[in-house]
């Protein structure tokens, strides 16, 4: 953003005044500041309501819902671009700048922080409470009911042995146990082992030690197209290729790791694809 356009937001932020949003009535200016409630707020509310959503919404490689979010308003995140919307409801999690929420706090602009859920069950209770919040409660109970029949859908056939797996994404970037991720490989068939790799929730398996002691299954990520960098070279070591017969590939895109709510939907459907692949591999 240019020192111009700064000034202007500032300029017209400085002027307002809180717009609270009336008791008892639906938010009709609503912004939110971060991609994972970007992502639930497409799916509960009006469009009209979207005030704007973050930048990382458009973002095709680490957004589901990046071609509805394109043709919607966005911010960098900044404490002037939001005030300039006179939002009646903001949407932020503790990932959300603090110093734009600490702006906001100063306006007086109701806000609400969300944590990153890290099961199941908060992230549907997110889907319902951002549901309530804009003033659609039976949309958020339609999703929920949606992510179940998709989480169900993708589980393997009572008394089916876990394949043995890991996450593998740009840098060798792995999720851990406690994470929403952990429950949902364990719900999709797979026995999450970045444990035996030293890792906590989140962290970064060495090559070394992923050749050292390879899982049955490498969910690796999609490299960006055209990316020449490490992060993304690493999940297509050559080395890998020495695993061959005892470890099997499958693809999982980093945009399905991070976020709960309706992408689990998608989350749950790769896994099982994954599941299905890997089992024909190694059969």
């Amino acid at each position: 953003m240019t020192a111009t356009r700064r000034a202007a937001l500032v300029g017209a932020g400085a002027a307002l005044i809180s717009l609270p949003a009336l008791a008892g009535a639906s938010p009709r200016r609503v912004v939110s500041l971060n991609a994972c409630l970007d992502a639930i707020l497409v799916h509960v509310a009006d469009r009209g309501q979207i005030a704007a959503l973050s930048h990382y919404a458009r973002e095709p490689v680490g957004s589901t819902i990046s071609e509805v979010a394109k043709t919607l308003p966005f911010t960098w995140e900044t404490a002037e671009e939001v005030i300039a919307l006179r939002p009646d409801l903001v949407l932020t999690s503790r990932h959300s700048a603090l110093a734009t929420r600490n702006a906001l706090g100063r306006m007086n602009i109701p806000t609400e922080l969300f944590a990153v859920p890290d099961s199941v069950a908060a992230s549907l209770d997110q889907v319902r409470e951002v549901a309530r919040l804009v003033g659609r409660p039976a949309r958020g109970e339609a999703l929920t009911a949606r992510i179940e029949a998709a989480i169900a859908a993708a589980a393997p056939p009572p008394g089916s042995r876990p394949l043995k797996a890991l996450i593998y994404q740009p840098n060798g970037f792995a999720a851990g146990r406690g994470t929403l991720m952990d429950e949902m490989m364990t719900r999709a068939g797979f026995e999450n082992v970045a444990g035996r790799y030293g890792l906590g929730k989140w962290g970064n398996v060495p090559v070394e030690r992923l050749l050292a002691d390879p899982p049955q299954v490498l969910l690796s990520g999609v490299p960006v197209p055209g990316s020449r960098t490490w992060a993304d070279r690493v999940m297509r070591h050559p080395a890998l290729a020495s695993l061959s017969g005892r470890m099997v590939q499958a693809r999982l895109e980093e945009k399905l790791l991070y976020c709960g709510g309706p992408v689990l939907i998608q989350t749950a459907a790769a896994l099982a694809q994954a599941r299905r692949t890997a089992l024909e591999a190694l059969t």
